[in-house]
């Protein structure tokens, strides 16, 4: 799960990249209001998708509950999430190399 859970973070801060620089350009400089709508729409997904996880990572792991208020803290800053999943990352191989769960 918590591979899972990395992946998603990576996924959320980059549709926060492409709908930033890519989609909201396009919107308002080429006048094409359906790049927003769709990269919107995927980002939605993926924030959902993110806290869903957290949630679910903080029970399996029992995570302290100051854990997941900063990571859930550090969603809500535009491209943040690839500190979180640099976290987690670190949390695999730790996990990996100690043969300890979290």
């Amino acid at each position: 799960m918590l591979r899972i859970f990395q992946q998603i973070a990576l996924w959320e801060a980059i549709s926060t990249v492409i709908l930033f620089f890519v989609a909201m350009p396009l919107k308002y400089l080429a006048d094409i209001p359906e790049a927003v709508r769709i990269a919107g729409s995927i980002h939605g997904f993926l924030v959902v998708l993110f806290v869903v996880l957290l949630v679910m990572c903080w029970n399996e792991y029992k995570w302290s509950f100051s854990r997941v208020l900063k990571y859930f803290l550090a969603s809500l800053i535009p491209v943040v999430s690839f500190w979180v999943e640099r976290d987690v990352k670190r949390q695999i191989h730790a996990q990996k190399t100690t043969g300890t769960s979290l």
